[in-house]
């Protein structure tokens, strides 16, 4: 008999990406992992909050994610939480971020890892930062949709 998967794949979030940047095109990358960061992220042991990715030589690199080791990690594994990790897109992709970031002055942010049947992938934005009456702008919406919806529940039921 099979066992049921859960329906969210998410592993870990970014939620501080969408009020500090305006999001605009996604793109989803791989992530070259070693066996002990697939075990602890299986395990809910990741953390890419204060992530971002760096283009360098034509490649893509995540730098800022925290993967904690596990207790049962081997003694010859050498197991560096912060290390920067090489992200897996195509060259049109790649070429692409890298036009954007340097000639339009965008940063890529990572803002979700979550699984992909067997693989783990990195869901990446082109985004740009805003500034503080920005954010408050979008503070303000959000509490004027809440209240919209509170007056609306009332008056219905």
């Amino acid at each position: 008999m099979k066992s049921k998967k859960s329906a969210n794949n998410t592993i870990a979030l970014n939620k501080k990406a969408r009020h500090e940047y305006f999001l605009e095109d996604k793109f989803e990358a791989g992530i070259e992992l070693q066996g002990w960061e697939v075990k602890s992220i299986r395990q809910g042991k990741v953390n890419i909050a204060d992530s971002y990715v760096i283009l360098k030589d034509g490649e893509a690199f995540l730098f800022g994610s925290h993967i904690q080791p596990l207790q049962s990690a081997s003694s010859h594994v050498v197991c560096d939480p912060e290390r920067t990790r090489k992200l897996l897109l195509k060259k049109r992709e790649l070429s692409t971020l890298m036009n954007k970031v340097d000639r339009e002055g965008y940063a890529i942010v990572a803002t979700a890892m979550y699984w992909k049947k067997c693989w783990v992938k990195l869901e990446i934005y082109l985004a740009k930062g805003k500034k503080a009456h920005d954010k408050r702008d979008t503070i303000k919406d959000r509490d004027w949709a809440r209240e919209k919806e509170r007056m609306l529940k009332h008056k219905v039921g």
